[in-house]
């Protein structure tokens, strides 16, 4: 079993509330979800309304898969024109780390 995830570190485009934050948010976390079948919810900088940080997570029984996916979920986020994607931090593990 495999654990993948990816931390996307967003800045927002022309956003001056938290209302308005959630309106971009919200619809990018929404298709992550829908398209790719992972668990994905905004992570960090809740209380910033230009930045926010998403969190994804994915299990899998193949390291090809789980790759193949995060990289389809950068690839949908990267291409997003309301947000500019300021880093991307992935992860994985396997049974075998402690």
């Amino acid at each position: 079993m495999y654990v993948g995830t990816l931390s996307f570190d967003l800045l927002l485009g022309d956003v001056r509330s938290l209302k308005e934050k959630r309106s971009v948010v919200r619809p990018i976390v929404a298709e992550l979800h829908r398209k790719f079948a992972v668990s994905v919810a905004e992570v960090g900088d809740q209380d910033l309304h230009r930045r926010a940080e998403i969190g994804v997570a994915m299990v899998s029984g193949e390291t090809g898969h789980l790759s193949e996916v995060l990289d389809r979920c950068e690839r949908l986020v990267a291409a997003r024109p309301e947000v500019e994607l300021l880093s991307v931090r992935r992860r994985l593990h396997g049974d075998e780390d402690d």
